[in-house]
């Protein structure tokens, strides 16, 4: 089936950069848009930033001038690259992979990642 697997979060200082990236693995036709949100503690999950198969990006009021979403679709991979870090960005972020069609499956499907957590701390 299929997965996603995000990577590269971490620990990082207030005004920091971190790049975000989540692969999707499996027998993959096509990925329709491509996400990401977050968790805070304590709050519940909240969009942040998408894309759209043709490139096209979109962001949540929180991220904008702040964030870059990107994505290689040869590599059904997805990215954020992450700038002027807040520590009210900390959270578990979360990757989705909408309208993904699959080998052997008649309907596509959306999927998640595990997430990875952002810290933003001195």
């Amino acid at each position: 089936q299929v997965q996603l697997v995000e990577s590269g979060g971490g620990l990082v200082q207030p005004g920091g950069s971190l790049r975000l990236s989540c692969a999707a693995s499996g027998s993959i036709f096509s990925i329709g848009a491509m996400g990401w949100y977050r968790q805070a503690p304590g709050k519940q999950r909240e969009w942040v930033a998408i894309i759209t198969s043709g490139g096209s990006p979109d962001y949540a009021d929180s991220g904008k001038g702040r964030f870059t979403i990107s994505r290689d679709n040869a590599k059904n991979t997805v990215y954020l690259q992450m700038s002027r870090l807040k520590p009210e960005d900390t959270a578990v972020y979360y990757c989705n992979a909408d309208q993904v069609r699959v080998s052997g499956a008649a309907e596509p499907d959306d999927y998640w990642g595990q997430g990875t957590w952002v810290t933003v701390s001195s």
